[in-house]
């Protein structure tokens, strides 16, 4: 994990303006939420894993699946999860139902080419959410 200071470490949005503003840049919202924070991600690379830009926020006001949900955002990183690139042996009756690999590494390093891609995401970040 890398952190990447930035202008929009503190700002505060409603929940669902922030996504109308991330969602056409490529973000989604991460599938590690829960009611009171999550995150948005852009995937960067996603060759035998991959490589993504995390936006973290929290709520301040409401839950994340209400209406009207207020959320301050925390300090953007760059993550990457390593997948294993062969068959997964550990095949039991759950692997019919669950077709989603375990990652090899769900903190890997992440790799030196991608960190200025992320420098320049988290610079498109602060001009389309602050430069209003």
């Amino acid at each position: 994990m890398i952190e990447l200071p930035s202008k929009i470490e503190g700002k505060k949005f409603d929940l669902y303006k922030l996504e109308q503003k991330l969602k056409p840049i490529g973000y989604t919202i991460g599938g590690n939420w829960d009611y009171d924070h999550g995150a948005f991600d852009y995937k960067i690379d996603g060759e035998d894993g991959y490589e993504f830009l995390r936006l973290p926020f929290h709520a301040i006001d409401g839950q994340l699946d209400a209406n009207n949900c207020m959320v301050e955002l925390g300090r953007p990183f760059l993550l990457s999860h390593e997948y294993q690139s062969d068959i997964d042996q550990r095949v039991d009756a759950a692997g019919a139902f669950n077709q989603f690999q375990e990652p090899v590494d769900e903190d890997a390093s992440f790799p030196t080419q991608f960190i200025d891609n992320g420098k320049a995401l988290v610079q498109e970040l602060e001009s389309v959410l602050i430069s209003e």
